[in-house]
């Protein structure tokens, strides 16, 4: 493996090729082809870093070392969501089937306090939870990859960054999409010199085709390279990211980064028509809210009503409206607060949840309340799903919170920040960006970690691997990865059907039923006719899945919502 680095890099540049963006959607009867191959598969929101993690795996490396390796070439060529200033979360299947699920979710600042972000009259400033140094969590991208790549990889730190840091050094072709990102963002990246100066160089957006060049991301990686994830956390870009907190009013300094752990967490585990779906457990609240929704469903043939049919929307729809009321409520950080995931996954629960859905009537959120019960993120997320040729998998999503985070690059180290304390309930009961309603239990305490929506997903059948999937969209996640599953597991549509399908969302609050371009006029007619309020959307979520067939043969799929690519052999 010690000339893995070089080889990779000679290997994928001369080859670049870019998806274009758009909302392309899968119209009902088109037929997609997945990607396929028999040994292993990866499916990422990235072409660079697709082509890159297949190779890792061509030349002997595990899964892990594919996504660790894929992860940090996307802090390079995908800024807007890629990262090493964020934080989020991994789900392992290792080769002898065992499940693992790291957290290495953001935390805030131990000088920060539940009304840092409060105006007078008691709502929530959301210029100070999104903007700028004040909103950003301690990172733990970092500190998860390594711990992983350490525990379950075969390459070295060391190796595994070498792609990103020479793509940072020499720099990568931008694609139309990331030039059109950066001139949308360019009034909000030009509030902070160091931002501007790296993406805006000449103060104006790179060109398709430009080179994007990233002196001081390379300078980072390259002292992870020699000093590993402590350079990140004790060392001299621990002493640069509290200096720059210092000068621009943050909250972050060296203590906050010396104290961030990756954490090992206990696997959360559902069954769905003979199928073991794992996901992640709090502070995610994904993986809760997928099994959830999935007990509420199995006992209706799904499959009988037919696929984006309107009484299969309607109880899809109806499902996640209760699901995402339990969440405005019972979720949070279980090193804070005591989840009570035994009521939310129980089965029973989901029957009597289920029994309140009108056939044929929508309710009103208001008439929607959580559960009771007795003795008691982005739309800029990006997810990558590996398959090894050992039976090794890993799904993982990681994120800055809003694309380019807060918008600030760390000075003299080309990191950008996240801005993820909006995802706590910085005034509960009022809605965050994403338009959440949260409670209490996600109230900002320091060292706290704030709740997610990301739902990396593996799902096994008598303990054999058959999917890994995930997907960014914010609060959208759940409604996505659910869709993708059901669209696999109830309508049996290869993989890059199952990503391209139309989709619809509902989370509660606001009351409203949005939907994706696709599905038939006479589908959302009926809907309405049921009472529910449609509201048009733009594209939601980016599903990477790999999926194994009863045959053996991998499938890739990837959305065309935006660019990305599925590569196997």
């Amino acid at each position: 493996m010690k000339r893995l680095l070089c080889l990779l890099f000679l290997f994928w540049i001369p080859g670049l090729a870019w998806a274009q963006g758009g909302n392309i959607l899968l119209e009902e009867g088109q037929i997609f082809r997945p990607t396929t191959g028999r040994q292993a598969m990866v499916s990422s929101a990235e072409s660079i870093s697709t082509r890159i993690g297949v190779e890792v795996l061509r030349r002997g490396g595990n899964a892990v070392d594919a996504a660790v390796t894929m992860a940090f070439v996307e802090a390079v060529t995908l800024p807007r969501a890629g990262n090493l200033g964020g934080g989020g979360f991994l789900l392992l299947r290792t080769p002898q089937g065992r499940i693992r699920a790291l957290d290495f979710r953001e935390v805030a600042p131990r000088r920060a306090d539940r009304d840092m972000y409060r105006k007078p009259s008691g709502e929530a400033d959301p210029e100070l939870s999104t903007h700028g140094h004040l909103s950003a969590g301690v990172p733990g991208t970092v500190a998860g990859l390594a711990r992983v790549l350490e525990e379950h990889g075969t390459l070295s730190l060391r190796e595994a960054i070498e792609p990103a840091r020479r793509l940072a050094e020499e720099g990568f072709p931008v694609s139309p999409t990331l030039a059109a990102d950066l001139a949308g963002l360019a009034p909000r990246l030009r509030r902070h010199p160091a931002s501007a100066q790296i993406f805006l160089p000449g103060g104006h957006p790179p060109a398709p085709g430009d080179l994007l060049v990233q002196k001081d991301l390379a300078w980072s990686l390259s002292q992870l390279q020699e000093g590993g994830a402590q350079a990140f956390y004790r060392g001299e870009i621990a002493r640069r990211l509290a200096r720059d907190m210092a000068r621009n009013r943050g909250l972050i300094d060296l203590q906050d980064l010396a104290g961030y752990k990756a954490v090992w967490r206990e696997p959360l585990v559902g069954t769905y028509r003979g199928y073991e779906i794992y996901s992640m457990p709090p502070p995610s609240s994904g993986g809760v809210h997928l099994v959830q929704i999935l007990n509420m469903l199995e006992g209706d043939d799904l499959a009988a009503l037919g696929q984006n049919s309107a009484a299969t929307l309607h109880l899809l729809a109806e499902a996640m409206r209760a699901a995402y009321a339990d969440r405005s409520e019972w979720l949070g950080d279980p090193d804070f607060i005591r989840v009570p995931l035994a009521h939310l996954l129980d089965k029973g629960y989901a029957r009597d949840l289920r029994r309140q859905i009108p056939q044929d009537q929508a309710r009103r959120s208001r008439d929607v309340r959580p559960g009771s019960f007795p003795g008691w993120e982005s739309e800029e997320t990006t997810h990558l799903s590996v398959v090894d040729p050992q039976g090794g998998a890993v799904s993982l999503t990681y994120t800055l919170n809003f694309s380019y985070g807060s918008g600030v690059v760390a000075a003299g180290t080309g990191i950008l920040l996240n801005n993820q304390m909006d995802d706590f309930a910085a005034a509960p009961g009022h809605p965050n960006a994403f338009g959440l309603v949260q409670g209490r239990r996600n109230a900002i305490a320091p060292g706290k970690r704030p709740l997610s929506s990301m739902t990396p997903t593996l799902v096994t059948r008598d303990g054999e691997f058959v999917m890994a999937l995930g997907s960014p969209g914010g609060p959208r996640i759940i409604s996505t990865v659910l869709q993708v599953l059901l669209n696999v597991l109830d309508f049996g549509l290869n993989a890059q059907e199952a990503v391209s399908r139309p989709r619809i969302h509902h989370q509660w609050l606001p009351d409203e039923l949005r939907f994706e371009q696709g599905l038939s006029p006479d589908t959302l007619g009926l809907l309405e006719r049921m009472g529910h309020h449609l509201a048009p959307g733009t594209a939601t979520g980016q599903c990477a899945l790999v999926r194994r067939r009863p045959d053996g043969i991998l499938e890739g799929g990837i959305d065309l919502r935006r660019p990305g690519s599925a590569e196997g052999y």
